[in-house]
């Protein structure tokens, strides 16, 4: 059955590789992106199954406009993705206020009032697949991308709740959690803090994480989203990539053993 999709920042990355693959098997997709312009080649390559719509996510009332755009222009809308974000790097004692709001804007209200937006139309279909895309990052973290983990934290947080609020209207809710990528994320759309000399040495470690070697091609996620949306029964949580599992694995192997080795002062700290 043919879907009709509306992806945020569609530009480039996985929002781009996955309005083509929607497009390519004969879906209709509604995108935006920040400047129309680069919407254009889907615009010529797929004529009226296809919408360019303009959009600064972090205008909550052009959100809303758009969702109800894309609806009334298709008639229905059947998956969702909250794809428009960027990284900020900079150590938490670098942050300004303003970055750590825009990073918030962006990744986390952005996605919230689109979010917000297509869930009265869902609810009255009985239907929809929201795709948040989340990160490794959104469950474990690193140093010098705090702004970015606060963001995806919180992303998941909120979405958790929803998958469980909206099941019974027959919405399901997957937050894909991508590794590293070879994206322009942590190249020509991220945005950085004025750096502190006292964090060089730890700037450095983390520049030679190994867990950001061999990144995984964007392209290769095509098939992967197209089994996530066509599933019977979608997963809350699933990773992309070949990294994500092993960090996982590790962080949370940790904090098990930490939570037991401290449970006798957890359980005083309960009293009576």
């Amino acid at each position: 059955m043919t879907k009709t999709w509306f992806i945020t920042g569609a530009s480039k990355g996985f929002g781009r590789e996955w309005a083509e693959a929607a497009l390519e098997r004969g879906d209709r997709v509604a995108a935006t992106a920040r400047k129309l312009d680069t919407l254009d080649g889907l615009v010529d390559a797929y004529g009226d199954a296809f919408l360019p719509i303009q959009l600064d996510v972090t205008d909550r009332d052009a959100d809303f406009d758009a969702v109800k755009r894309a609806a009334d222009h298709f008639g229905r809308l059947d998956v969702v993705v909250n794809n428009a974000g960027y990284g900020h790097f900079g150590m938490v004692e670098e942050l300004s206020e303003s970055e750590i709001r825009g990073q918030m804007e962006t990744n986390l209200f952005g996605a919230l009032w689109i979010t917000q937006a297509a869930l009265p139309i869902m609810r009255e279909q009985g239907s929809g697949h929201i795709i948040q895309v989340s990160s490794i990052g959104g469950i474990s973290a690193f140093p010098t991308v705090g702004a970015y983990h606060a963001s995806k934290w919180a992303l998941e947080g909120f979405s958790q709740s929803l998958s469980r609020e909206a099941a019974g209207f027959g919405i399901n809710v997957t937050l894909i959690e991508p590794g590293p990528y070879s994206t322009e994320w942590s190249g020509a759309s991220a945005a950085k803090s004025e750096e502190n000399p006292a964090y060089a040495e730890v700037r450095e470690a983390a520049k030679n994480r190994p867990s950001a070697a061999s990144p995984g091609d964007p392209a290769a996620t095509r098939s992967a989203i197209l089994k996530v949306v066509d599933a019977e029964e979608p997963p809350l949580r699933i990773f992309f990539g070949e990294k994500p599992i092993e960090i996982a694995t590790e962080d949370y192997e940790s904090r098990l053993a930490e939570w037991n080795e401290w449970q006798p002062v957890s359980v005083e700290a309960h009293g009576g």
